[in-house]
């Protein structure tokens, strides 16, 4: 992991964006303060908003030049050896069991939800759909809200 030539690191593209936003936004801010013009408050806040936008890039180019020896990266991406003493029997352990536990949600996934009656459970595997069956009244004691009005209209 070395460092670019000139102090930059190994990001100075992000570098020299977050230059450029802050340069340029300074620039419209500072035309939008001493600038005798009508719009001003629109150059003002411009300016101010893409000072900020150039924070995105100050936060790339610090990212992408942090360094971490090696060592401390065996554990998060999968470097250490798996067969040393306790730590590796846990570690095989915890996969095994992890892993069992995934294959059952895998396996129960398409029963789930489908009740506890045998044939709505294979309408739903054969067709896709399962017939909905709603209590219904008769269509007497109904009420609109459109014959409310019509009723108080003709009246």
């Amino acid at each position: 992991m070395e460092a670019a030539p000139g102090g930059l690191g190994r990001c100075s593209c992000a570098f020299w964006l977050a230059v450029a936003f802050d340069v340029f936004g300074l620039i419209i801010l500072l035309l939008g303060v001493f600038g005798d013009l009508f719009y001003y408050d629109f150059l003002i806040y411009a300016g101010a908003i893409i000072i900020f936008l150039s924070l995105i890039w100050w936060v790339f180019w610090y990212t992408g030049n942090i360094e971490v020896p090696p060592e401390e990266l065996e554990d998060d991406v999968g470097l250490l050896k798996k067969g040393r003493g306790l730590a590796g029997v846990v570690r095989r352990f915890s996969s095994r069991l992890s892993s069992g536990i995934r294959s059952s949600f895998r396996r129960n996934e398409g029963t789930r939800g489908q009740g506890s009656a045998p044939r709505q459970a294979k309408h739903r595997r054969e067709g896709g759909q399962v017939p909905v069956a709603f209590a219904m009244t008769s269509q007497d004691n109904v009420s609109t809200v459109s014959a409310a009005v019509t009723e108080t209209q003709v009246i």
